[in-house]
């Protein structure tokens, strides 16, 4: 077998510089950064961004980087930093989508801008072209170059528009960023100590079968691939529906760590087994209003001040920001919540009651038979 340098990690899908981007080019950067101004205030819904690069001569070297932040929420950074993809995907981990001015830099994906007068310019970009979107018109006279069509025989069937169908073209741009979503995986989180219950929350039953698996039903009756969340053992085989946790002792947000390292390009919907009133219909609530450019979408108790983290969808951009807080010594899913940009759902608290001790169990038990028979 041959030696393994690094571990066999599942790696998050991306572009160059971004986990969805493209690169506009053709034609000067002016025009380019125009286009992205207009398409982008008809995308206001998602989370973009423009990497360009500076025209301005004889700026002197920063010696430090500098952070403006403005009153009405901007932030403006002058950074010493050289471009390195691996440090540029850290910092556009939050957008749904990348425009680039191609330019300067080359993209996973382009849109061709045809401008009569820089043919010469994409015959030397011609190796940066691979994989063209649609085609952009300064107007509705130009010709495709002779070298674009040697190069891509098919490429008068390539979708175009002219620099002006603004509509048109955001909403291919549109279908671009929703093609990237994440499908959704479900995590049933399974592995706490349930000190207070003094037995397993999981496996009470509410509904005449452990807890688990009634909860796993509901994502699944969903429509969700769903995994059991365990503590790391070994001393049993790990069956195909459950994720051990490789980051240990940190509880449930371990456990949604894990399922992210496990496929890091699902979203995880995340519950846990101590709400027992937690019904099909919230289950499906959730996905309604799930917002993939957010990095969660949650509930919270109409009466509550902070959101669930355990009935919560996590993006696959979360992933990021789960490991920076851990790198900070921060261990709470709720933190993170409170302190990102999510998407919140409010319900009715009793919906999102936790069960912690054999008094509540009995109580909240009673009160599901009552109402089942009712």
């Amino acid at each position: 077998m041959a030696h393994q340098k690094h571990a066999n990690i599942a790696k998050k899908n991306t572009d160059n510089f971004a986990a969805n981007e493209v690169a506009i080019l053709g034609t000067n950067c002016g025009i380019i950064a125009d286009l992205v101004n207009k398409v982008s205030s008809k995308l206001q819904n998602y989370n973009l961004a423009y990497f360009d690069a500076s025209h301005a001569k004889n700026i002197d070297k920063n010696n430090f980087t500098e952070y403006t932040f403005h009153h009405q929420g901007n932030l403006q950074i002058n950074t010493v930093s050289p471009i390195n993809k691996f440090e540029q995907r850290l910092q556009f981990i939050n957008h749904d989508f990348v425009f680039i001015n191609g330019n300067h830099y080359q993209g996973a994906k382009q849109i061709l801008i045809l401008d009569e007068e820089k043919e010469a310019s994409i015959k030397k970009r011609l190796d940066e072209i691979t994989n063209i979107q649609f085609v952009i018109k300064l107007n509705s006279d130009v010709t495709y170059f002779d070298c674009l069509v040697e190069k891509f025989p098919q490429i008068k069937n390539i979708t175009s528009y002219t620099i002006d169908e603004v509509n048109k073209i955001a909403n291919h741009i549109d279908c671009l960023i929703k093609e990237n979503i994440a499908p959704v995986k479900g995590l049933v989180l399974t592995g706490g100590k349930s000190t207070r219950m003094g037995t397993d929350k999981s496996t009470l039953a509410y509904y005449n079968k452990p807890q688990k698996e009634h909860a796993k039903t509901l994502l699944e009756s969903n429509g969700l691939k769903t995994f059991y969340s365990i503590q790391a053992t070994f001393d049993k085989t790990i069956a195909s529906d459950e994720i051990q946790d490789t980051f240990l002792n940190i509880g449930p947000f371990g456990g949604i760590c894990s399922a992210f390292q496990k496929d890091p390009n699902s979203a995880w919907f995340a519950i846990a087994t101590d709400l027992p009133f937690l019904n099909k219909e919230l289950i499906q609530l959730v996905l309604q209003k799930r917002n993939p450019s957010k990095i969660a979408t949650t509930i919270k108790g109409k009466n509550k001040e902070f959101p669930e983290p355990l009935i919560t969808i996590y993006e696959p951009k979360a992933y990021t920001k789960l490991l920076q807080y851990l790198a900070q010594g921060y261990s709470c899913p709720r933190k993170i919540l409170i302190n990102s940009d999510i998407e919140i759902i409010e319900v009715d608290d009793n919906l999102i009651r936790n069960i912690n001790t054999p008094e509540e169990f009995q109580i909240a038990k009673k009160e599901i038979e009552d109402n089942l028979n009712n």
